[in-house]
């Protein structure tokens, strides 16, 4: 990150909720100066009124290196015009808010305007997000490594071709930590069904899934493989896959459908 840069000029968070807060923290873990951050957000947290020498709601500085858009959807439109005496110039828009595409931005700030749009998930809350990002053609190589280094403060960070992948993107890894969150919830209740007083279904089903995932991203085998390793023929596992990796009923055509939907609705969104 070039830290002088935006040191010197300033970067300003247009919305700091959990996320917008996340990528704060981490950010001056890394050390950026409260001094050169200003927050414009209606319904400050206590941390952030807390932040010794921060910005918070006040004037913004003349030409910041970088705006990072982290408002709800739906507030966009009350948010941005505030903000567009800074397009078409030298500064960098960072968003992170879901369903609104580059073409809207460059309507509200610009043509000229450098632009990158993000797809962070709700585990950058514990660093352990990761965040896809695109930007237009204004958007330089020194942007991009600018918003990869930024990102990376809460995860990992992946680039991609076009645009129209965000959907996709979208439906796997923005709204995917819910379906993970509800396998723990469902391996929980059958687990309980067959026994296990709750609290400890629970407590095995949220270890199980933390403890695998951890695995799967440590190991050198595919998420196939790792599932072979387990599998011992006629036993326990086998029983289980043959209900979760039947072809009508089961986890291939059950996500296929659920990921599909939620890539439909983020093209809807984003008309």
């Amino acid at each position: 990150m070039n830290m002088d840069d935006l040191t010197a000029r300033g970067l300003v968070l247009l919305g700091c909720g959990k996320m917008g807060s996340a990528m704060l923290e981490g950010w001056l873990g890394q050390g950026l100066p409260a001094s050169s951050v200003w927050v414009q957000d209606p319904y400050p947290s206590g941390w952030l009124k807390a932040l010794d020498g921060l910005h918070l709601n006040e004037d913004l500085p003349a030409d910041p290196a970088i705006v990072l858009i982290a408002v709800k959807p739906q507030m966009m439109g009350e948010a941005l015009p505030t903000l567009a005496a800074l397009g078409n110039g030298k500064t960098l828009f960072l968003s992170v808010a879901a369903g609104t595409s580059i073409a809207t931005y460059e309507a509200m700030l610009g043509a000229d305007t450098p632009i990158i749009r993000a797809m962070p998930n709700t585990p950058a809350a514990v660093s352990r997000g990761i965040t896809a990002i695109i930007g237009n053609a204004q958007a330089s190589a020194s942007h991009l490594d600018l918003a990869q280094d930024l990102l990376s403060a809460v995860g990992q960070v992946v680039r991609l071709e076009r645009e129209d992948q965000m959907d996709a993107v979208t439906a796997v890894s923005g709204s995917g930590p819910a379906y993970v969150f509800h396998l723990i919830e469902t391996l929980a209740a059958a687990g309980e069904a067959q026994g296990l007083p709750a609290a400890l279904a629970v407590q095995l089903a949220r270890a199980t899934v933390a403890g695998a995932g951890h695995l799967a991203e440590q190991a050198d085998d595919d998420a196939g493989q790792l599932r072979v390793n387990v599998t011992s023929p006629g036993g326990t596992t086998a029983a289980a896959l043959e209900v979760l990796m039947d072809e009508d009923t089961g986890f291939p055509a059950l996500l296929a459908r659920a990921v599909k939907a939620a890539a439909d609705r983020s093209r809807e969104l984003g008309k």
